[in-house]
């Protein structure tokens, strides 16, 4: 498996920003994928993974997209059959995704990402700066182009994108393990079911990164496992989560969007100032960040079952993430300096000294409780796993080319969510860089022990309808 050709690609690739997930995806796609190298190009902002570049042979070119030139500057690089792989930030993926249709070439990105300023705009409604927002407007692409087209799949790394593909498997696992023998659902509308009738009321994507690093944070410093920028992009856009149907109580700054699917809420305050309770198998409970992510709405989405115009289950889901602790230093001090960005940033790569990333989907409220299902990859597994990787971005490299492989296994599938795509398949190409995976049972709920060092309003006999809804 580790030097398996996946697929045979005759078209040309186009790598459009080669950050820490980009130059940690190239060497997984070079192993996989049969293509000659003269047919792969990086078009990124500046320097960095120039050198990484440059070791396989990959044509780099620096010049940073922008509305006025990303139709000249991709023109000549994309044609009907070709790839453009989008790991940037600042540039929109809409306006990419628009391009490739025009083109017929096929699109994959991690975030569907606005211009420059547009997660912060004033003059845009924070609903529609949202990751609900930017999704409703890929989404009205497919009515745009309603025949159909070439395969576009937005927000496919580890999470979103991985995330999807571990709740179908720990909702397969869980049924399993309650009903012996289960199908596995062939329609969205099966797999509604199948998480209703298994009694799933909540989904995390529940993340605790403890990569240690050395030397560390240093003051008036951001540092991140992954990309700074992005990462503060969407710690800064509003708090969102899948909203479900169990829930009696909505939270007091809570908003509803007004358009689309309806499946998430928004909170007026940005997704990093917000805690919540979580758990995973390594650190047990812990205070994550509520951090804005479109796996939120399009699981929640993807596993709503109505009857005629009425919405009768949907589980709330949302991301729980624990970054490492330099990373969790500089969330502190960007609130404290009213979200602004120091000059000063980092990713940790080179410097990790220690440390793991445990990432998976925690599925709670079904007769066994709570099920955790996903990847745990320490730092030096990852190193050894493929070079240019930490422990974190070789989770999202591993989704990215699982999404990949698959797009070019199916190359006219119109634009999907990850929840679309065929889990096995990708877990498949994916699973040998994912260290170890594993499903966990437990019996810990987010109302377990609330009661200590103080009373609280809480009825811990039934955590999954709150007396009070707290998000922290």
């Amino acid at each position: 498996m580790v030097d398996k050709k996946h697929v045979k690609f005759p078209g040309r690739l186009v790598f459009v920003g080669f950050g820490s997930v980009g130059q940690g995806t190239l060497p997984l796609l070079l192993r996989h994928i049969d293509m000659p190298l003269d047919r792969i190009t990086i078009l990124t902002g500046d320097e960095r993974g120039q050198a990484e570049a440059e070791h396989f042979g990959i044509k780099f070119i620096v010049q940073p997209l922008t509305q006025d030139n990303y139709r000249m500057l991709l023109d000549s690089l994309l044609d009907k059959g070709d790839f453009l792989l989008n790991l940037s930030v600042d540039v929109s993926s809409v306006a990419l995704i628009e391009f490739c249709y025009e083109k017929g070439a096929m699109y994959l990105d991690t975030c569907i990402e606005p211009w420059l300023g547009g997660y912060t705009d004033p003059t845009v409604s924070a609903s529609h700066r949202s990751n609900y927002g930017l999704r409703e407007d890929v989404r009205a692409l497919r009515d745009k182009y309603p025949n159909g087209g070439p395969t576009v799949i937005p927000t496919h790394g580890a999470n979103p994108g991985l995330i999807s593909h571990w709740v179908k498997q720990g909702l397969i696992n869980i049924a399993r393990d309650l009903h012996r023998k289960t199908d596995i659902p062939k329609s969205k509308a099966q797999w509604a079911q199948l998480a209703m009738k298994l009694g799933v009321k909540v989904i995390h994507c529940a993340e605790r990164d403890t990569q240690v690093a050395s030397p560390g944070k240093q003051r008036f410093e951001f540092v991140n496992t992954w990309s700074v920028d992005g990462f503060v992009g969407e710690g800064s856009q509003p708090c969102e989560l899948g909203w479900g149907t169990h829930e009696r109580h909505f939270p007091h700054d809570g908003q509803h969007h007004e358009y689309g699917c309806d499946a998430a809420i928004f909170l007026t305050r940005p997704g990093a100032s917000v805690r919540v309770r979580s758990w995973a198998p390594s650190e047990g409970n812990y205070h994550g960040f509520l951090i804005t992510h479109g796996e939120a709405v399009s699981i929640a989405d993807y596993f709503t079952v109505r009857e005629k115009d009425k919405v009768v289950y949907r589980p709330t889901c949302h991301y729980a993430y624990h970054p490492c602790d330099n990373t969790v230093s500089s969330i502190h001090e960007l609130a404290g300096k009213n979200w602004e960005l120091p000059e000063k940033k980092r990713i940790l790569m080179d410097e990790i000294i220690d440390g793991t990333d445990e990432l998976g989907a925690l599925l709670m409220g079904h007769a066994r409780g709570a099920y955790w299902y996903g990847s745990r990859v320490n730092i030096h597994e990852a190193r050894k796993l493929a070079p240019y990787n930490n422990a974190t971005s070789i989770q999202v490299a591993a989704g990215v080319m699982g999404g990949v492989v698959w797009a070019m296994e199916n190359p006219r599938a119109g634009i999907l969510d990850p929840d679309d795509l065929d889990f096995r398949r990708v877990l498949e190409v994916a699973n040998p860089y994912l260290g170890e995976v594993r499903g966990v049972y437990t019996e810990w709920n987010p109302l377990r022990g609330r009661h200590h060092p103080f009373p609280e309003d809480v009825d811990e006999s039934d955590p999954w309808q709150f007396k009070n809804f707290r998000v922290t």
